[in-house]
């Protein structure tokens, strides 16, 4: 283990853990980000709802010039898997797979993981996605889907909730259970009547890509959609914080206080793993909060200076 100590290591290069790289060196603070290279936005093909991008913006393209911004304030990026987090003497120890480091403050970013179809390869996920034929958030781009034929695969009130949201960009929705029949209570049931919502029980298989369509089996045979959204959940990454002591919710997701701390003195957490949003604007937001009261604090246990 070296001497040097770090003022914050961020876990995470999604755009959490950009914008927060971005606030702290250009605080003159030493930085460190590692990243495993799974951060979601890269699978945007393109977002149109980010602000200052009117024709939109490629995921990859937004953390390239979000990293580029990073390393031009000194923000020092390491391509490494943290696979422990521990505090000791004082200090955060940051174990990688390939070394060891200390740092006086951690700011988690690790954000979550969408869960689909078990039927559905990953190749064909990722080609679906980059045209546009799968989607996972209805609030980034429900619009792209106006008027167009749409599946939401779930169930339930959460697979009832999301067909019901985009219920306000298009009439033409199928939502489809990812396994069997449809858990569907009376409420549920009702709202989707009333929306005009079809439900077909599942399960779904047999994915691929027919045309300008995402086509799969259902128990009502052969369906093709425009796009489908898989409203199956999410798996939260915040199992590093878990093993420092920090509180999680049910769900979960990491707890913080106003400032985006942990119970843990010297951990923080921001963006979908303190609350699983899927915006960009307000992972960003919690960044921007959470590297402000890193320097704050900081600043208090000893002068920060030029």
């Amino acid at each position: 283990m070296g001497e040097h100590i770090d003022d914050c290591i961020i876990i995470g290069a999604g755009p959490a853990g950009l914008t927060a790289a971005i606030y702290l060196a250009r605080y003159h603070l030493s930085i460190r980000l590692f990243d495993c290279g799974s951060s979601r936005a890269a699978l945007i093909p393109c977002t149109r709802n980010h602000a200052g991008f009117p024709d939109g913006i490629k995921g990859t393209d937004l953390l390239k010039r979000m990293s580029e911004q990073a390393a031009k304030y000194g923000a020092l990026r390491e391509d490494r898997k943290v696979e422990r987090l521990e505090r000791k003497d004082d200090l955060l120890v940051v174990r990688t797979d390939s070394g060891t480091w200390r740092a006086r403050t951690v700011l988690l970013a690790t954000g979550v993981v969408n869960r689909y179809p078990d039927t559905l390869s990953r190749p064909l996920h990722d080609e679906a996605l980059s045209k546009g034929l799968l989607r996972y958030c209805p609030v980034c781009d429900g619009y792209e889907v106006t008027d167009k034929r749409v599946a939401v695969i779930g169930t339930g009130d959460h697979g009832t909730a999301e067909a019901m949201f985009l219920r306000g960009f298009t009439a033409d929705i199928t939502l489809v259970s990812p396994h069997g029949d449809h858990d569907l209570d009376d409420t549920c049931r009702n709202k989707l009547a009333d929306a005009g919502i079809a439900h077909v029980p599942g399960p779904c298989g047999g994915f691929s890509i027919e045309g300008e369509q995402l086509a799969f089996d259902t128990a009502k045979g052969r369906m093709a959609f425009d796009s489908v959204y898989p409203a199956m959940g999410s798996d939260v990454r915040s199992e590093l914080a878990a093993m420092a002591g920090a509180e999680t919710s049910d769900d979960g997701c990491i707890a913080v206080d106003d400032h985006l701390q942990t119970n843990v003195p010297g951990i923080f957490a921001a963006g979908d793993v303190v609350i699983g949003l899927d915006q960009i604007s307000h992972a960003m937001g919690q960044a921007g909060v959470a590297a402000t009261r890193i320097r704050n604090l900081l600043a208090e246990e000893r002068p920060l200076r030029r």
